[in-house]
């Protein structure tokens, strides 16, 4: 059948197409943008035990069975050689950091355009990066002093899945992706801009560790705490300096000593353990994760 549209129309189609399917979607399932509604202070009316009272759509922050984060404990992990090294491919693109009123977060400004990671044959797109200080996992009963949540997420699906990166404060360490960005974290700070333009920001250029991760199946750390978050938390931790992390607290203003979110109930769920020793078949089936 003969098309009755032209060749300059057909490709404004495709590229209208392509711009919906990856513009940034504000449904519920994603993490707020403005954070000022909740607070990280205990006890006050909007501090984490109340999340799930402040909006019907957060309820799930209280009543949730798979929330996060949740505190790594060894006798709760899977050995999971069969998950295999973690299937990335990231590339340069241009980024901005805002001060979102809780914390810093780096973003990418073209959606799917920093490259992705690939879980269980789903390929979720790498969107932004946010640090909290303390970490918001801890290994073991033991809390380290900063995290990075490197967030990917699929839109037609709508799930999101986290590397997490754990820090340790160092005496003469510094953590060189930090170090990138130390300028324009200074004049966010200085409360006269909210957000800085990066120019091109390379993915590959925040150092993740070794191969070994946990993984379990959370919720976002922050309202609506969204469950179905596949967390990936890198097993080496790093290092950072002091003042790296105190430079990511002071620019936010938000008078809290952190931002991490009260570990939650591990309740059923299972943490594997991946570590590239030896390969074996799966036991679980991906619900199960």
């Amino acid at each position: 059948m003969k098309s009755f549209l032209s060749a300059p129309t057909l490709v404004f189609l495709l590229v209208i197409g392509v711009l919906v399917l990856n513009s940034r979607p504000t449904s519920s399932w994603l993490e707020v943008e403005d954070q000022t509604e909740f607070s990280y202070i205990p006890g006050s009316p909007n501090g984490p035990e109340n999340w799930g009272k402040l909006h019907k759509d957060w309820a799930i922050c209280n009543n949730g069975t798979k929330q996060s984060p949740i505190d790594i404990v060894c006798n709760r992990m899977i050995s999971a050689p069969w998950l295999r090294k973690l299937k990335k491919l990231y590339k340069p693109s241009s980024a901005t950091l805002t001060n979102r009123g809780h914390d810093i977060e780096l973003q990418w400004d073209v959606p799917g355009s920093a490259g992705f990671i690939k879980i269980y044959g789903t390929i979720y797109t790498l969107d932004r990066v946010h640090w909290h200080s303390p970490s918001e996992h801890t290994i073991n009963g033991k809390r380290y002093d900063l995290e990075l949540h490197m967030v990917h997420k699929n839109v037609r699906l709508q799930k999101v899945a986290v590397v997490a990166v754990l820090y340790k404060i160092c005496s003469g360490c510094t953590d060189s992706f930090l170090s990138m960005l130390e300028s324009a974290i200074c004049e966010i700070s200085a409360g006269t801009e909210k957000k800085v333009s990066l120019g091109l920001v390379d993915p590959n250029d925040i150092d993740v560790g070794s191969r070994e991760y946990y993984r379990y199946k959370g919720s976002l750390t922050t309202p609506p705490c969204t469950e179905g978050v596949i967390w990936t938390i890198k097993k080496q931790v790093m290092t950072v300096s002091k003042e790296q992390v105190m430079s990511l607290r002071i620019a936010v203003h938000d008078g809290a000593i952190g931002n991490a979110r009260p570990l939650q109930a591990i309740n059923n769920r299972h943490i594997l353990y991946y570590h590239p020793w030896f390969q074996t078949t799966s036991p679980l089936s991906t619900a199960d994760m």
